[in-house]
């Protein structure tokens, strides 16, 4: 038997490779992280989740305050502080990047700060100069922003999500190319901190894997802060006006112009895979995404992928779910395990937040998916009301005959957070009449979920062999 330097190689130390590297090691397997980036943590941590939200959670701080006169307080002018505001996410980014630093240090596994680079299908070469081999490899190095579209933007310059979370100061104004979760969060971020924003994005809806009524409610309330919003349309050119920077687009068989002080480039991420040489090691990719099966096993057996180089969702916790079991099954071949994005789930940190688990009416019709559903707004539920949260609804699928719940779209307050009671009753296989039978405590946020589900149960009549709690 061939003796190699490890069993393991996790070739990056985001979510999804620390997800491998920890069960590997959990696992008595001698494993070995190697870490390329100039910093460690991750995108999630460095770049993405937590410093947006940390943003976000700062401009919605001070959306309230300044509208807390609805409540009968007296705010008086509401300032800022942009600077500390990034002070303190600097903070809290340290803290959090600091404690993966810990993990990956705690001797559980060997660390590795180095670029690697496949010479053959067990064989990497190491920017240090040194070769490592390994039994097995799992691929987690992540992704980066994608190359823009317009040859003429890398000439008049922009900013990416990487640059954003790192501002030493605001621009007065703002074009946000892109109609994503990112350009959605950072357009209300910066249009909440006074920054005059215009989003463009190329879809005829803003969050194109939304149903249309979740799109269009976040669409009136962006309108309603002051961002100028164009969908539907297609880029031309881009080109430097004086101090500005301006943008022109096709909407409508019109040609329209817009400008700006900073353009935000937020059309999306693209697979980190070209520095590994992939094609050394055999393992197919498309369109540099690398290609695996259900269970993470790329076109050679002994070669594993997880998180965003490998898709299809760029999610945290799916990287992880996905490292986790890329080791599983090396470990176990005989019996592996598959991932199942039944419970997909996704967040958008807007205000109002946009959730959804499952299926959307979108998702269903493109899959065929017979369903019947059911929604209910926020303006005319208690608790919302009395936190002048009026904007949104919630939304549940069911099966027409089952009433068992494929689906929960919520558009409203804290919905990232409401949208984890559907995806329990799912990860259950419950039923509309079951979730409408679980007694909710009134006034509460999520006792709103009990009306689609009631409208439902009582449309879907169940036969005897179908119980309710």
């Amino acid at each position: 038997m061939k003796v190699y330097d490890f069993e393991l190689a996790v070739i990056g130390g985001g979510s999804g490779g620390y997800a491998a590297a920890r069960t590997a090691a959990g696992a008595g397997l001698q494993t070995v992280v190697i870490e390329g980036g100039e910093e460690v943590g991750g995108l999630c941590i460095l770049r993405g989740c937590m410093p947006t939200k940390a943003l976000l959670y700062a401009a919605e701080v001070k959306h309230l305050a300044a509208q807390s006169a609805i409540w009968g307080l007296r705010p008086g002018k509401i300032g800022f502080d942009f600077a500390r505001v990034m002070q303190r996410k600097n903070e809290q980014i340290q803290d959090f990047a600091g404690f993966r630093v810990q993990q990956l240090n705690s001797g559980r596994f060997d660390f590795i700060r180095a670029r690697a680079t496949f010479l053959d299908p067990h064989t990497v070469q190491l920017s240090t100069g040194k070769k490592i081999t390994a039994r097995y490899f799992v691929l987690a190095t992540g992704s980066r922003v994608a190359p823009a579209p317009l040859p003429q933007l890398a000439k008049v310059g922009y900013i990416t999500s990487d640059e954003a979370v790192m501002l030493k100061k605001l621009p007065k104004s703002l074009i946000v190319l892109g109609g994503g979760a990112i350009a959605c969060e950072f357009a209300q971020f910066f249009a909440r901190f006074g920054v005059q924003t215009t989003l463009i994005q190329r879809s005829d809806q803003l969050l194109k894997e939304a149903d249309t009524d979740a799109a269009a409610e976040i669409e009136k309330v962006f309108r309603r802060e002051g961002i100028a919003v164009f969908t539907g349309t297609k880029l031309v050119t881009a080109q430097s006006r004086g101090k500005l920077k301006s943008i022109t687009f096709e909407q409508k068989g019109k040609q329209i112009s817009v400008s700006a002080e900073e353009i935000l480039f937020a059309l999306g991420r693209v697979p980190n895979t070209e520095a590994l040489e992939l094609p050394r090691a055999g393992v197919k990719t498309r369109q540099g995404r690398v290609v695996t099966d259900a269970g993470m096993r790329t076109s050679v057996p002994h070669i594993f992928a997880a998180g965003d180089c490998a898709g299809p969702h760029e999610i945290v916790h799916i990287a992880i779910q996905q490292g986790e079991t890329a080791v599983y099954n090396l470990l176990h071949p005989r019996a592996p395990r598959s991932l199942d994005y039944r419970l997909l789930l996704s967040v958008v940190f807007t205000e109002p937040q946009v959730a959804m688990v499952g299926l959307t009416e979108k998702t269903a019709s493109d899959l065929r998916v017979k369903y019947i559903a059911a929604s209910y707004p926020f303006n005319d539920h208690g608790k919302s009301l009395l936190m002048e949260a009026k904007d949104g609804f919630v939304k549940l699928l069911a099966h027409p005959k089952t009433g068992e719940i494929l689906g929960g779209t919520c558009v409203g307050p804290v919905a990232g957070e409401l949208i984890h009671e559907i995806v329990v009753a799912m990860a259950g296989r419950m039923t509309v009449h079951q979730l409408a039978a679980i007694p909710h405590y009134h006034p509460t946020l999520a006792e709103i979920w009990t009306y689609p589900a009631e409208e439902l149960a009582d449309k879907i009549k169940l036969g005897s062999q179908f119980k309710t709690l």
